[in-house]
């Protein structure tokens, strides 16, 4: 599958990388200049767009710039159909920009035969542009701005990730004066300690969700990328409690608070999110930690503490629920993390475990870690 990607090279680097420091401005003080605009957005949401995007690098190194409105500018931002580096249409290549030096270095190209929209964020785009105008190549940390492919990323919310902040910072330095929080970093499959916020069944696939990414574990692939949860759900939550999938009406279900959100294979259903009292819990519920749709009987469990309840359908609870774990999974006396039912067994995660029971009978058969199906892969 195809996605829409900047049109600088890829390098075969580890995590971030730099087109040399023979590439970059032997200044702080860099101006830039916006030649034309796209008819998608108004000029004041380019104007912002641009400014907000240089912000991003700015925040976290000694970098400064200044728009002027003639002449050459050290960053020349354009829109167009085609340079001597044409772009390709409508989708694939957003952009490009070049590495800093004399001429057309440090120079910004948005092509116009894209639409600039909530899926394609202005912002974002640049963001990443701009990176390569100061120096950065690309990395393939899925989880960097710098990373060759998009997703979207909500503008209000987005952080520079700490490989980009490691790449940006080889060159430049820190920002002396500002003290900010520690970046995102990229979940690692080989964390032997992760816990992870949520797993499910796809359509085949098995889903494994941690902070604002999930791994698909699927029969073709023995080595899960991690990728952000936004390139496939951009309306789902991150951080999310609990997941699973109805395979009856395929639909994939996730959890966060007291809010539900429903897909169906990446489209967001209608009427989505509910709230957990749609799913028949009862409203002093405030959150919960794991969900398992049973394929045999059709109920739902869902882990509340070292509780479970079950649900036949979408608006009453069983009789003689909640439960006691220990009454429905032997030996299971810890919070619930996770959850996945898959080729017959029931996988009850918690922390960095899982057990591996037989749903009908409660009988305990292993006791293994989380790598058992998402297995360790580096980039």
């Amino acid at each position: 599958m195809k996605k829409p990607r900047c049109g600088v090279p890829d390098d075969t680097a580890a995590r971030f990388s730099t087109f040399g420091n023979n590439f970059k401005w032997q200044k702080n003080s860099l101006t830039y200049r916006i030649e034309n605009y796209t008819p998608d957005m108004s000029v004041a949401e380019v104007d912002n767009s641009i400014e907000k995007a240089l912000q991003v690098w700015a925040k976290v190194t000694p970098l400064r710039f200044t728009r002027i409105y003639s002449g050459t500018a050290d960053i020349m931002i354009s829109f167009a159909h085609g340079d001597f580096y044409p772009f390709d249409g409508p989708g694939n290549t957003l952009a490009h920009a070049f590495a800093p030096s004399p001429g057309i270095g440090g120079d910004a190209h948005f092509d116009e035969d894209e639409t600039f929209t909530f899926r394609i964020v202005l912002f974002i785009v640049a963001a990443h542009e701009f990176g390569h105008s100061l120096g950065l190549s690309h990395s393939n940390d899925p989880g960097a701005l710098m990373y060759p492919t998009y997703s979207y990323r909500n503008p209000d919310t987005f952080v520079l990730p700490y490989d980009d902040v490691k790449g940006i910072q080889s060159l430049y330095g820190s920002n002396p004066t500002v003290v900010h929080p520690k970046p995102p970093t990229t979940p690692d499959a080989c964390d032997s300690t992760m816990v992870l916020d949520a797993v499910t069944t796809l359509r085949g696939e098995i889903i494994f969700f941690k902070d604002s990414f999930f791994w698909r574990s699927y029969p073709q692939s023995r080595t899960p990328q991690a990728i952000l949860i936004s390139t496939f759900w951009p309306s789902a939550p991150v951080n999310i409690d609990a997941a699973y999938e109805n395979q009856q009406s395929d639909r994939m279900f996730l959890f966060k608070g007291r809010q539900v959100w429903a897909f169906t294979g990446i489209q967001p259903v209608h009427s989505y999110p509910k709230t957990l009292t749609a799913f028949g819990l009862p409203g002093r519920v405030k959150k919960i930690d794991a969900a398992l749709h049973d394929v045999h009987s059709g109920k739902t469990l869902f882990f509340v503490g070292i509780q479970g309840s079950s649900n036949p359908g979408l608006e009453t609870m069983d009789q003689g629920y909640p439960k006691k774990l220990n009454q429905f999974f032997t030996d299971l006396t810890t919070n619930v993390t996770a959850a996945l039912q898959y080729k017959g067994f029931t996988y009850i995660y918690s922390g960095p475990y899982m057990y591996e029971y037989n749903l009908t009978t409660g009988r305990l058969y292993r006791v293994l870690r989380n790598s058992h199906f998402l297995p360790c892969s580096n980039f």
